[in-house]
């Protein structure tokens, strides 16, 4: 039990290696399907190319400088603590916010859209090439609610005027090329008209959200090295034109609200100095009149060296405090207190605070006059440093305003390339031939793994069934096949005697000769597992071959529902085979002379509705047993087994059965179930022969067959 075993894993193991010599012969054998495939989709992409819309792109160019906050004109040395680089990830989603690509389609009326009608798949690229492109613009498209969205069907009547269609059908108004039409809630103004009479466009007032969009997935924005701060747009489009004023229009709005923010936040902080210098000019004006009542009060009192140093002092620290407070009140708006420039700022001021603690401690160590004249003298400088302080920063920030730029630049205008970006017509013939040689390979060997006919006999070998040999595909008799339908077509074997066909069925014949040798018989029956498989050429064919080797012949057609024979030997229809086992004829007046010698030929007769049964009758063993005598070699051709079981009845009264396969279409299954069939019905079969082999295939390891014909004139070269 081990043995056998044995052998079928290492028979598994061996089918299952990948023969590479095989698979490159089935995609030799499979040439003429690859070539047409790559041809075919070389041909689709060379159309492909020339119908498809030229795609063109513009591209822009701005730089993000360093950004400085409107603040810094307050905050002076402070301002260097929060000062900021514009991120350019950051400026990225601005310029593409709808904010930017708002104004661009507003600006542009880019949700008025009119485009030309073609017909589906290639009519607008047979425009393009014939130059019978249609083209119009709006100025502007108003429609109801009920429209928006939807595409209305202008249609050209004129060269100067149109019709304009409602989705339903009906006209909803005439208008002319430059003035303005309205009618039914829709008002258009076509700018410019383009076209021939007859030709339709499609007119639609999109949502500005859809439009926006689709510019903003359409944009492309990126930074152009690390850390740059220069930022690349590109745009594409069919329009070269369009793309460009777009991509202008995102640069320009892009740039104008950079300038507008800039710009409103030096705004902001001028408004804010504005609203304290009022308040500081009422506190200076109360300070000089405090101390100058007081002077006067105490007839004119000046203050001494040290109080004089004291005051200066301290006059400086006040300006410094009212300075960090304005910082405060500006950065308040910007940071939390838990920035660290806000607590920078906190702690700055808490050591100015104790300064000025220790000089009041000094101060009230003065005489009572000495200290109510430095008081009063104090908050009157103090005030006066501060209001001279906010009239410059006032004059400083009004200069930055009138003065704003913003941080951004840009750097290269938009700009279309003359040549269209897209589609790349070399690489697309280069793609589709690669794919089309791709398609025909996968098809190749799907279909040669999908089918499993045998194009070996080493399969029926490992079944323990004899081979006879293999009969090569003959293209004589496939260009003749169809002729078969006129009566008298002789068979190969006559018409074209040195055929690889026919030189391998004389080597058949020597097979079947030593197998006669040893049968009870000399009665051949040639049959097939499925139709189509041949047995009917080889039969009358190696009958041919046989009478034509002095041997006594007759070939039977023993297929009584389909038999032709009758027309390759122009042989009676109506009196053969049926008759005689229905008893309407005798022998010899079913048996028919040919033309060839010492070959008879029995047809099938007209065909009866119960073959089986009629090849079952005693009239069929005399007439096989009255052959046998009369003859040296009997051939019968029988209908395929796997469809009836004439062929097993016929069989049984047989010495040598013979099974025959069609290359590469009969399968290993069909050859298991066709030997189970005569097994079954006590019918040995004797060999198998493999029929109509393609010499031209060479993913097999059939036999090779060499044309090796007579040499009628000696050219000095043995044979």
């Amino acid at each position: 039990m081990t043995a056998p075993n044995t052998g079928s894993s290492k028979q598994h193991v061996a089918n299952d290696e990948i023969d590479l010599r095989q698979l490159f012969g089935t995609l030799v054998d499979g040439k003429w399907w690859i070539i047409s495939a790559t041809a075919v989709c070389m041909v689709f992409g060379v159309v492909f190319a020339l119908l498809s819309t030229p795609i063109y792109r513009a591209d822009a160019l701005i730089q993000i400088e360093e950004k400085n906050g409107g603040v810094s004109a307050l905050t002076g040395e402070l301002g260097d603590i929060f000062a900021a680089e514009g991120s350019a990830v950051t400026e990225i989603e601005v310029l593409k916010s709808r904010m930017v690509i708002g104004r661009t389609v507003n600006e542009l009326g880019l949700t008025n859209q009119i485009t030309p009608s073609y017909a589906p798949f290639f009519g607008k690229g047979l425009a393009r090439l014939t130059g019978n492109m249609s083209h119009a613009e709006l100025s502007s498209l108003g429609v109801s609610e009920e429209l928006m969205g939807r595409a209305l069907s202008l249609v050209v009547t004129t060269p100067n005027s149109y019709q304009l269609f409602h989705p339903d059908g009906h006209k909803l108004l005439d208008g002319t090329v430059g003035e303005l039409a309205s009618a039914d809630g829709v008002a258009i103004l076509v700018s410019s008209l383009t076209a021939s009479e007859g030709d339709t466009f499609s007119v639609k007032k999109a949502h500005w959200l859809d439009v926006v969009s689709g510019l903003q997935s359409s944009l492309s924005v990126s930074e152009r090295g690390k850390q740059s701060g220069i930022l690349s747009l590109a745009l594409e489009g069919e329009s070269p034109m369009q793309v460009q004023r777009i991509l202008d229009s995102i640069s320009r709005n892009y740039e104008s609200q950079n300038i507008a923010r800039e710009a409103a936040q030096a705004e902001k902080s001028l408004d804010f100095l504005q609203e304290q210098l009022p308040d500081i000019r009422d506190r200076l004006q109360l300070a000089e009149n405090d101390l100058n009542d007081y002077r006067q009060l105490r007839e004119s009192v000046d203050l001494t060296r040290e109080a004089q140093a004291l005051l200066d002092t301290i006059v400086e620290l006040e300006s410094r405090i009212n300075d960090l407070n304005l910082q405060e009140a500006e950065i308040s708006q910007r940071f939390t207190e838990q920035h660290p420039a806000y607590k920078t700022l906190i702690e700055n001021r808490r050591t100015l605070l104790l300064q000025r603690e220790e000089l009041d401690a000094r101060i009230r160590e003065l005489p009572e006059t000495q200290r109510e004249i430095l008081s009063r003298s104090r908050e009157l400088e103090v005030n006066q440093e501060v209001y001279t302080t906010l009239l410059n920063r006032v004059q400083e920030l009004t200069v930055v305003k009138a003065g704003t730029v913003g941080f951004v630049r840009i750097l290269d205008q938009a700009q279309t390339a003359l040549k269209p970006v897209k589609p790349k017509k070399p690489l697309i013939v280069v793609l589709a031939t690669m794919l089309g040689g791709m398609l025909g390979v996968a098809f190749v060997l799907v279909r040669a793994f999908m089918n499993p006919g045998l194009t070996d006999t080493t399969a029926i070998e490992d079944m323990g069934l004899t081979v006879y040999g293999n009969v090569p595909f003959s293209e004589d008799e496939a260009k003749l096949a169809k002729r078969r339908q006129r009566k008298g077509m002789d068979p190969l074997a006559i018409r074209n005697p040195a055929d690889l066909a026919i030189e391998a069925i004389r080597s058949l014949r020597t097979s079947i000769h030593f197998a006669l040798m040893d049968a009870p018989n000399n009665v051949v029956m040639i049959t097939g597992a499925a139709p189509g498989a041949g047995k009917s050429f080889l039969s009358s064919n190696l009958a041919t071959s046989l009478a034509t080797s002095e041997q006594r012949v007759l070939l039977i057609d023993g297929d009584l529902r389909r038999g032709h024979l009758y027309r390759e030997f122009g042989a009676d229809k109506n009196h053969g085979l049926a008759e005689y086992l229905q008893g309407l004829n005798e022998i010899s007046d079913v048996v028919a002379k040919t033309k060839v010698d010492q070959l008879d030929v029995i047809t099938t007769g007209k065909r009866p509705p119960n073959p089986s049964e009629l090849l079952m009758h005693t009239r069929f063993r005399e007439l096989i047993s009255w052959a046998s005598e009369n003859y040296d070699v009997v051939v019968i051709d029988t209908p395929p087994i796997l469809a009836v079981t004439d062929a097993a009845v016929v069989g049984k009264l047989a010495g040598v059965n013979l099974l025959i396969g069609r290359y590469a279409e009969i399968t290993a299954k069909e050859v298991d179930v066709a030997l189970t069939r005569f097994d079954n019905a006590g019918v040995n079969i004797n060999a198998f022969i493999l029929n109509a082999v393609l010499r031209t295939r060479r993913s097999s390891y059939g036999y090779g067959y060499y044309q090796y014909d007579y040499q009628t004139k000696d050219d000095g070269k043995s044979a």
